[in-house]
């Protein structure tokens, strides 16, 4: 008897047509358990790209977002505190420092700019922040300014005020409103009876500046049940009369410096050599402090995100795995009509891999989900603004690794159905 040899290009062809028989009509049959499967995938590759954007986004804006400024200058205490209450606008107010005091690191050598802030107040949770109109003449970023949208900036003379764009979309003020502010950096305070016309509405800065309303620093002072100490004594401001410079003191300092060098010379001044204040400097040094304090979090997240992915992949594999048998006597016919032992055995490492595949398609819908809320609720709470479109290597490395991985555990079954005895499963059934 001759036996006619096999022809590798010929069988390549009819393993092909077999794959594109087999796995589709596979994935039909069992429908209910390949949904589900493809769900899971979904959700895990969602969860891992989410983890990572978010991490990498919240890190690069915090610690290199446009923040303008080079160091803080505020009352002895937490660099860290100080850095959030001044310049995202989070956080209680460390204490106060003397206008005197300003006035001197204003007129230190390598000062570019000085800016002084005081704080204390809120407009339905929303900080009010009081400083000079200098304030608006600082360039957070390339062409990026304190500029009005609408309206016009305050009269630091006048009760006058300028929203944050983000604060105005929440609060519903517009040019021509007035509000009263509330003690307190958060809602809740008892309301002061002064009153502030909002001037101007500020163009979004995509910063937590768009979260403060503006009053001149001024007015911080004058406001009811305000005492200034900066001499040391209580005063109380009286309409009509000029505040003495010796009796203001202010929240913190925002400093521009005119070279790094000059930074150097100011940390050892005010924090080694000084007990009067705390210079915070530089601030992006301050923050990445804390997000290595709490990189054991991001770690823990990253760890689960890539168990969910094991867990996923298992399911996977039980799910085929647990198919096999019912289509042993489908893997014999195969055989007996001529298909290799690999053909079969290419089928099921194919399907698993298409259903890790479909999985991680879906997974970018479960990911841009997560990340517009995380935006949100971000937002909400610091002012930072994610971008959900901004690039990131996981969301590339994250599907191809979930396919890769779902065609490695079908090994497992794809080995069972290897197996399958043609003779025993041909026989007829009772």
């Amino acid at each position: 008897m001759s036996v006619t040899p096999h022809k590798p290009g010929v069988d390549a062809r009819w393993g092909v047509r077999a794959w594109l028989t087999m796995v589709p009509r596979s994935l039909r049959q069992h429908a209910v358990s390949t949904s589900i499967t493809v769900l899971a995938v979904a959700l895990a590759c969602g969860l891992v790209m989410s983890v990572f954007t978010i991490q990498r986004q919240a890190h690069d804006a915090f610690i290199g977002g446009p923040v303008g400024f080079d160091a803080v200058l505020g009352a002895r205490g937490s660099k860290l505190q100080l850095v959030l209450n001044s310049v995202f606008h989070l956080e209680t107010s460390p204490g106060n420092i003397p206008w005197t005091l300003y006035e001197e690191i204003r007129k230190t050598p390598g000062v570019k700019a000085a800016i002084p802030m005081a704080v204390g107040d809120n407009y339905r949770g929303f900080r009010i922040v009081g400083v000079t109109p200098q304030m608006f003449d600082i360039e957070l970023a390339q062409g990026v300014k304190l500029k009005p949208e609408t309206g016009r900036l305050f009269d630091p003379t006048l009760r006058e005020a300028v929203v944050g764009s983000f604060a105005a979309q929440r609060t519903g003020l517009r040019v021509g409103a007035f509000f009263n502010p509330s003690h307190g950096v958060s809602e809740g305070g008892e309301t002061h009876e002064e009153q502030y016309k909002v001037v101007g509405i500020l163009a979004p800065t995509n910063t937590p500046n768009d979260r403060a309303i503006w009053i001149p620093i001024e007015g911080v002072y004058r406001m009811a049940g305000h005492e200034l100490r900066g001499s040391g004594e209580r005063y109380v401001a009286r309409p009509g009369q000029a505040i003495p410079d010796e009796d203001k003191e202010v929240s913190a300092v925002l400093l521009k410096l005119a070279a790094p060098q000059f930074g150097a010379g100011l940390d050892q001044m005010v924090n080694k050599q000084g007990n009067r204040a705390t210079l915070a400097w530089p601030i992006a040094t301050v923050i990445a402090d804390l997000f290595s304090k709490m990189g054991w979090v991001t770690r823990i997240l990253e760890l689960v995100a890539y168990l969910v992915v094991l867990v996923s992949a298992a399911a996977i594999m039980a799910g085929i795995y647990n198919t096999i048998n019912e289509r042993r006597r489908e893997f014999a016919i195969l055989r007996a009509l001529g298909a290799r032992r690999s053909i079969v055995f290419g089928a099921i490492v194919l399907e698993s891999g298409a259903i890790a595949a479909i999985g991680a398609l879906l997974g970018f819908a479960v990911y841009f989900a997560i990340v517009a809320s995380a935006a949100v609720v971000i937002r909400d709470q610091t002012g930072v603004v994610l971008d959900i479109w901004q690039w990131h290597n996981a969301l590339a490395l994250t599907p191809v690794g979930m396919t890769l991985a779902g065609a490695i555990v079908g090994i497992v079954p794809a080995v069972k159905a290897y197996s399958t005895d043609v003779a025993g499963n041909l026989a007829p059934q009772t």
